[in-house]
């Protein structure tokens, strides 16, 4: 079967990935769920696969040209499902690092009684290895543990309306930024995110340069520097837990 160009990401307005434009991060999300099959977001005929694992996303990996990045790096070539839902206790907030990508990623925190829409990858074994890797979920000195949240505390509610059993996510190791209450900051774009940041810290300024733009070129490629960055987070108080620490101790046990 054939789809018409409108049906490209540079029709859709989703070709651009943060990992190449760090100021637009998250990156773009779409308007409705679809099948993301190489260049191309199609019409999705169903929102389950029970052959693969539901992994909810707070920040590029609900970005199609960004997910289209990974799974090239890491050889896989079949189509992702993108799928939205209504989630229930679960806010976008600031991850406490900086990447070597020239940004500060998202990373959730635990929310009790906030709705909002998400979306669902639903992967398969290859792809959920490829975000795994790409999270550093499977290295010692990674920024991201891969959870499972019971719908019991989390529940995932399809376009359907269908209930999910549960979802997979990714929480930080090091928890969030906070607003300066202790209470997570929520993740306003990068460009916004990092005016803020470097506003509020000289010594931000002095690593990483006075504006947004100054720091994604000093970062982008320099980990040494990321890890100053993100000692630095600590080190001026900025960091709190992101309430969803104990899904990884259950994972562990």
């Amino acid at each position: 079967m054939t789809y018409p160009d409108h049906r490209t990401l540079a029709a859709l307005g989703l070709a651009e990935a943060p990992r190449d434009h760090p100021l637009t991060y998250p990156g773009a999300w779409p308007e409705e769920s679809g099948l993301l099959d190489g260049d191309r977001l199609l019409p999705l005929a169903r929102l389950t696969f029970e052959d693969r694992v539901p992994v909810l996303s707070v920040g590029s990996n609900a970005c199609p040209a960004q997910l289209r990045h990974k799974m090239r790096e890491y050889g896989v070539t079949a189509p992702i499902p993108l799928v939205k839902a209504k989630v229930t206790g679960i806010e976008i907030g600031v991850s406490a690092h900086i990447t070597g990508l020239g940004y500060v990623s998202a990373s959730p925190f635990r929310a009790p009684g906030l709705t909002r829409e998400l979306f669902l990858t639903w992967l398969n074994p290859a792809q959920l290895d490829a975000i795994d890797r790409s999270e550093g979920v499977t290295a010692p000195s990674g920024a991201y543990d891969r959870v499972l949240l019971p719908a019991a505390d989390v529940p995932v509610e399809l376009e359907s309306g269908e209930l999910l059993d549960g979802a997979h996510l990714y929480v930080n190791r090091r928890g969030v930024l906070h607003n300066g209450s202790g209470t997570p900051r929520r993740h306003p774009g990068e460009h916004a995110l990092l005016t803020e940041l470097l506003a509020d810290s000289p010594r931000l300024r002095e690593l990483f340069g006075s504006t947004p733009e100054e720091f994604c070129v000093r970062a982008r490629g320099d980990q040494a520097l990321c890890m100053r960055g993100t000692r630095l987070f600590a080190s001026e108080g900025w960091t709190t837990a992101s309430g969803l620490e104990k899904y990884v101790r259950s994972a562990e046990g």
